[in-house]
């Protein structure tokens, strides 16, 4: 949950569950780097949602980054963040944070936490 701090008004949230992904539905370049089992561990994020007097101003890419740090660091056991984009402007927000869709869905997209951990890598060394 994120806080205006002047207000004490909520301006941003998630929620996060655990959730799978079926190997076959992953992209062949990413499946083929991962242990043959049918399913994966992930993490949904179910919700993400910014107040209306809060958007446009990067917030909702804030409040991403903190669920895919958060994921990422609490050592989960999660392979990647998965979230079922709600319209064509939620689909084209994650995918502009680098998730992709998944084979044969429409607004189901992924995310590994791998390439998140390496783009803190590389953020980190500069």
């Amino acid at each position: 949950m994120h806080v205006d701090f002047e207000s004490q008004d909520i301006v941003g949230f998630y929620t996060l569950t655990a959730t799978s992904v079926a190997v076959d539905a992953l992209a062949p370049e990413i499946a083929k780097k991962l242990p043959r089992y049918p399913v994966i561990p992930a993490a949904l994020l179910g919700r993400l949602a910014v107040s209306v007097a809060a958007q446009g101003r990067g917030l909702g890419a804030a409040v991403l980054a903190d669920a895919l740090l958060r994921t990422a660091r609490v050592e989960m056991g999660v392979f990647a963040m998965v979230v079922d984009a709600k319209d064509d402007a939620a689909q084209r927000f994650y995918e502009k944070h680098g998730f992709t869709l998944l084979v044969g869905e429409q607004r189901r997209l992924v995310l590994p936490i791998a390439t998140v951990l390496k783009a803190l890598e590389r953020r980190d060394a500069k």
